[in-house]
């Protein structure tokens, strides 16, 4: 790589001696050393535009980036290092990495928007950061700036609008999708953006439309008590007033803005209404988000720039155009309509729970009927009354009107067909759940080394469930190691390929179905040849195969060199001990993303650093066959190592194409 000073454009320290944002001139990742350590968001974290627009990114993202950053600083494997957040010259992308790493420090480092935005700025070789533009076509008209950006999360974080210590991002991430409602929440308690309900459930040109029938379990458990339409009559309001809603008609065109009786009608309704009021135009972004603006710039006191990039943070896309400056032109009329807005009082918030609240919904009324479990980690008997949050797809409604159709497509429809063609990851994948078999041992060399691994819980819908493995524990006193492994890599009867296993020391097996601890003395291995495998569907179709049985699997060996096995295990201990107390509450010493790990092309391995000196390592062919725990070959610590399957099955499948065409070419030569 090219030397660090001709490739660096800038930095800023954020922690002292800890993290850092840089500016690169190159688009190669930077490699990690023994005292720093280098990561980026540019392609993990991507804004979905609409049409020419690209950030800020969303509040689930910046969550998400959160606790990255919080991760990699608790982490003990990087305790020693400095944390480089890196991004490139690439404009679009480096200001949404600005906003990230400028928001972590507005919120955990206790800076003010300003003193951050100072920061980022303030080296002489810094490039201006380009503007935020909205979701429309042609030249960037209407703009909002980073600066505007970072005082929009410093103020609403103040006033309570969110906390990240209690704040649900699979609820965010769920609803935001057009399949499950297209909603968003903007203030805490008062305030719902959402896509326009149709006459009844249906999918029309693939796209998934939602009778107003559909909302009614969420908004009922939200306190929703009042519905706003903003656009022509699609659906019968009965439908909303017969189950017991407020229904309100304010009209306006569709990327429009509003006459100030629609203003002063809306601002009426919103205040005096007992409950939430749920807003929807067409698409639930421009005249949605120009009147929700209204409130907060009357009631808040926030400029009208903050309020559109609060709204555009929660609701991406929300006010379009000239909207932007007609809230610019009412913001000084609004702020004096009232002269007290809500602020900090003795310190505390203006909201006690915010948006997408966990806490929030465990003090709501209580919900009848059977719910199925939505997060089985330490906030399932919290989020158990979420779980029938969620869009039915009931019959027509009757005496609903019919849907109108225009020869020509609005805003909002352009707006919502867009949306409905995103496809977001999706919630749920195939059952991991195999039961652990009897290891056969295929190679006279590997009997000790491979091992079975622990069951792995299913991923439901909408909250990962983690399993907890009780298996893996610290190890106790004078014992050695146990390595696990797949099943399907000790029962494989694949042909030799490219699929290599890479060899470390084993000395004992573990009796998990009692206290007692079983010691066999075994020879120091070393696997002389490579395990080799034909392709991954082999290897997953010899998985398959596997019987039950116990995973126990202790392994007899001669004794010899015992005296060395016990003094390498008593260095594993001691080492084990003295990190007792900051080991983490789950199966695995980490969890680590792929992101993080060093990758040696050559070689086709990536290493990440152990606290004990070594390295962890794990090849490019045992992660396209699923292999998710990597064993450290010194300390012995395992650690799950967090990545997306199907595209290092993918990765690897192409590696196996190019090898083939190579050896066709060769064949031919």
């Amino acid at each position: 790589m090219e030397d660090v000073n001709e490739i660096l454009v800038c930095a800023t320290e954020f922690i002292k001696d800890r993290l850092y944002f840089v500016t690169l001139r190159t688009t190669m990742k930077p490699k990690s050393t023994p005292n720093t350590h280098y990561f980026s968001i540019d392609n993990e974290l991507v804004y979905e535009n609409f049409y020419a627009d690209f950030g800020p990114l969303n509040l689930a993202m910046l969550y998400r980036y959160c606790q990255k950053v919080n991760k990699k600083l608790k982490g003990i494997a990087l305790s020693k290092k400095k944390l480089v957040h890196y991004t490139t010259m690439e404009s679009e992308k480096r200001v949404n990495a600005a906003f990230l790493v400028g928001s972590y420090a507005i919120l955990y480092c206790k800076r003010t928007a300003q003193e951050v935005y100072e920061c980022l700025t303030k080296s002489p070789n810094n490039p201006s950061f380009i503007m935020f533009r909205d979701a429309s076509i042609g030249p960037p008209c209407y703009q909002i700036s980073l600066k505007d950006c970072l005082s929009a999360i410093y103020k609403c974080h103040q006033l309570g609008f969110f906390n990240f210590e209690d704040f649900c991002v699979k609820e965010y991430e769920h609803f935001e999708r057009v399949e499950n409602g297209d909603l968003n929440w903007i203030v805490p308690g008062k305030f719902i953006a959402f896509c326009g309900p149709h006459a009844r459930s249906k999918m029309e040109d693939g796209y998934p439309l939602h009778g107003p029938e559909s909302y009614f379990t969420y908004f009922r458990r939200n306190n929703v008590t009042t519905i706003v339409r903003l656009n022509k009559k699609v659906y019968d309001a009965s439908s909303f007033t017969d189950a017991g809603f407020i229904h309100k008609d304010l009209f306006f065109m569709d990327g429009s803005t509003p006459t100030d009786s629609i203003m002063h009608q809306f601002l009426k309704i919103a205040e005096n209404a007992n409950g939430a009021v749920a807003i929807h135009c067409k698409a639930g972004l421009g005249r949605t988000g120009s009147l929700i603006g209204c409130y907060i710039m009357k009631h808040y006191h926030l400029t009208a720039h903050e309020t559109i990039a609060w709204i555009r943070i929660c609701r991406p896309g929300s006010v379009i155009g000239h909207q932007q400056q007609w809230l610019e032109k009412k913001e000084s009329y609004l702020r004096s309509l009232l002269k007290e807005p809500l602020q900090l009082e003795n310190r505390n918030s203006v909201h006690e729970y915010g948006i997408y609240s966990i806490a929030g919904k465990a003090r709501a009324t209580s919900f009848q009927g059977n719910t199925k479990s939505l997060m089985e980690d330490n906030v399932s008997g919290i989020m158990h009354r979420v779980d029938e949050i969620k869009l039915d797809d009931p019959g027509p409604v009757a005496g609903a009107s019919s849907t109108n159709r225009y020869s020509t497509l609005t805003q909002g429809d352009k707006l919502c067909r867009i949306k409905a063609r995103r496809r977001g990851i999706a919630t749920s994948q195939t059952s991991l759940n195999t039961s652990t078999g009897t290891s056969t041992v295929g190679h006279p060399y590997l009997g000790s080394l491979l091992q079975t691994r622990s069951q792995k819980g299913t991923i439901t819908t909408l909250v990962a469930n983690k399993e907890r493995d009780p298996t893996k524990r610290l190890l106790s006193r004078a014992t050695a190691t146990t390595v696990k492994r797949n099943n399907w890599l000790v029962n494989s009867s694949c042909d030799p390929s490219s699929c290599r296993i890479r060899s470390k020391p084993a000395t004992q097996s573990h009796n998990i179905n009692n206290n007692t601890t079983t010691i066999n003395p075994v020879t120091s291995l070393t696997v002389s040849k490579p395990v080799r495998r034909t392709k991954r569907t082999s290897c997953m179709a010899a998985q398959a195969h596997t019987t039950n049985s116990s995973a126990n699997h202790t392994i007899p060996q001669p004794q010899q060199r015992m005296n060395m096995i016990l003094r390498s295990a008593d260095r594993v201990t001691r080492y084990s001990l003295r990190h007792l107390n900051a080991m983490p509450e789950s199966s695995y010493y980490d969890e680590v993303e792929i992101e993080d790990f060093e990758y040696d092309e050559d070689e086709g391995i990536y290493y990440y650093p152990c606290p004990c000196g070594d390295q962890f390592q794990i090849s490019l062919a045992e992660l396209a066959c699923g292999e998710e725990e990597v064993t450290c070959p010194s300390c012995s610590l395992v650690i799950k190592v967090i990545y997306d399957k199907e595209l290092f099955r993918a990765k690897q499948e192409e590696l196996e194409k190019k090898s083939e065409k190579k050896e066709l070419t060769a064949q031919k030569v």
